[in-house]
């Protein structure tokens, strides 16, 4: 794993949360989508996301297995949001979920110690 040189990596890790979990509220917000009921899921995806970022330079979905993710990340078909998301609103993640899915929660919003919080529980 290569971290930026201008930042430690703790700080460069924060910035890469952040940045996940605001893009995730604003792409909920944006497409009438809601993150699960159970928001560890969320947390956990999210945290996800912004581990990707860091390590790969870009949010690859963390739900999937990749043989080789450098390639997977080239290909863009599963970077966040993916193409079944952009094209059927179909979240493998379960992080953007439509008003009738089941595990739908009422929110699009999460803070960053919430995620922080959730992802020591598990």
């Amino acid at each position: 794993m290569t971290t930026p040189k201008s930042t430690p990596t703790g700080q460069s890790q924060g910035k890469n949360l952040e940045s996940m979990r605001k893009f995730a509220e604003k792409y909920a917000s944006r497409t009438d989508t809601y993150f699960c009921s159970n928001l560890a899921v969320t947390a956990a995806v999210i945290k996800g996301l912004a581990q990707h970022k860091e390590e790969l330079g870009s949010p690859l979905c963390p739900c999937r297995h990749y043989e080789d993710k450098a390639a997977e990340v080239k290909k863009a078909y599963w970077n966040c949001p993916c193409v079944p998301m952009r094209e059927e609103k179909k979240c493998h993640c379960m992080l953007f979920l439509t008003p009738d899915n089941a595990f739908a929660g009422d929110t699009q919003e999460i803070t960053t110690e919430q995620i922080n919080e959730l992802c020591q529980q598990m």
